[in-house]
């Protein structure tokens, strides 16, 4: 998308304001990127993927054409080479006009962002480096120039997406590749992506599974064993599409390898900041439900009578709750990402948890005062705030840090120094 492209549509004013934040150059374009596709695309199609729970596929082809598919692909492999705060506000950009496009978008995304700059944060010896760079500019390249999609299937209804146990969806090695059994469940962009970028232990008989030895492998959709199951009719986020997947002795070949067996522990470990990817996409909603209620109170909500609702003050207190909320979660978020990277300190790992809880809390808080400030009419399904309020809900629900994970882990370690216990 070109700047002449840019300057034909009169975009939203950021959520981050350049000079304020002190954006880079690339952090400004490509949030002004996303506003305008999101403006001129993403918005007006929301609804329809919402009520339907179909997938946004005319929106990843859109982002295909704008280069926003390869965001975090490394420069050398040809994609913007974003890093992970830019891609972070990016999200946040296009989250604000489709929910359900920021969110799979993000697990598309991951596959770029985990294999390419998180990963070169990583200890890798330089044979194995250099056969995973090799492996991860073939996954680029379908992107690139396919527009292949990429999903990270990650639940199992166990203890193993939260980080406590190792995945039961099992690889067991053979002549060429890998052998891949099991289940995801709420797969997002599942019939939808072209590969399944799956977390698994690798089964070695005779021997306890163990997280240490996590793999991260592509799955092609088509390949042979691979089904989708199950309804999709949820409370929120239906255009996710995130049905069950299930894998029956899925062959997969050795090239397929997203990360090198053990490297996924060492990321989730030294770099936890991987985790707060889901946040971006609620920080857009909330900053959505702001807008709206700021519009519909000054009468200037397009194809509604131009009503002007603002000098009462309950209206106006109920902004003002909303305009503080979404600033404080704005700030603190903010400054984690901004700090994001390998090793972080125990207080900047605890302001990453304190980040994730407020986006995910406040987002959903934002979307109820709109709702009661606007009044009645935004209960109707033809105004998007019920259907902003019912997205919102969904992210404190999400692994691997749940409300009540970030809340679990701020406290204890609020009280107890690295290695303390009661004994």
């Amino acid at each position: 998308m070109t700047e002449a492209d840019l300057d034909l549509i009169a975009t939203d004013r950021p959520i981050f304001d350049p000079m304020a934040f002190r954006l880079t150059e690339q952090e400004e374009e490509l949030g002004a990127r996303a506003r305008c596709i999101g403006m001129s695309k993403f918005a007006q199609r929301a609804s329809r993927f919402d009520a339907e729970a179909s997938f946004p596929t005319e929106n990843y082809r859109d982002m295909h054409e704008a280069g926003l598919l390869g965001i975090c692909v490394p420069r050398e492999d040809g994609g913007e080479g974003a890093s992970f705060r830019a891609y972070m506000m990016t999200a946040a950009e296009i989250g604000r006009y489709c929910g359900a496009t920021a969110l799979t978008w993000n697990m598309h995304v991951c596959s770029c962002l985990w294999t390419g700059a998180l990963t070169d944060d990583l200890d890798m010896p330089a044979i194995e480096r250099e056969a995973h760079r090799r492996r991860r500019s073939m996954h680029y390249r379908r992107i690139l120039e396919d527009g292949a999609i990429y999903s990270q299937p990650f639940s199992e209804g166990g203890a193993a997406a939260a980080g406590a146990a190792p995945f039961s969806t099992s690889a067991t090695r053979v002549d060429g590749g890998f052998l891949i059994s099991g289940k995801k469940i709420f797969a997002s962009l599942s019939g939808h992506a072209d590969y399944y970028g799956i977390l698994c232990g690798e089964f070695r008989p005779g021997e306890r599974p163990s997280r240490r030895d996590t793999l991260y492998i592509a799955v092609p959709a088509r390949a042979e064993g691979v089904t989708v199951v199950g309804p999709w009719d949820p409370l929120g986020m239906r255009g996710t599409v995130s049905r069950t997947l299930i894998f029956e002795d899925v062959f997969v070949s050795e090239e397929e390898a997203l990360m090198p067996r053990g490297v996924y522990y060492q990321a989730a470990s030294r770099w936890p900041h991987m985790f707060m990817t889901l946040s971006p996409t609620y920080l857009g909603i909330a900053q959505a439900a702001y807008d709206f209620t700021v519009q519909y109170l000054r009468g200037e909500v397009p194809g509604l009578p131009p009503v002007k609702r603002r000098m009462y003050p309950t209206k106006q207190l109920g902004v003002a709750q909303m305009h503080l909320m979404l600033e404080q979660a704005k700030a603190l978020w903010f400054q984690a990402i901004t700090e994001a990277g390998p090793d972080p300190s125990r207080e900047q790992i605890m302001r990453a948890w304190a980040a994730h809880y407020t986006v995910m809390e406040n987002s959903n808080e934002i979307c109820q005062l709109a709702i009661r400030t606007c009044g009645g009419q935004s209960m109707l399904k033809s105004l998007p705030l019920e259907r902003f309020y019912r997205d919102s809900r969904c992210g404190s629900l999400m692994l691997p840090w749940t409300a009540e994970i970030c809340l679990d882990r701020i406290g204890r370690e609020s009280l107890y120094l690295p290695g303390e216990t009661d004994d």
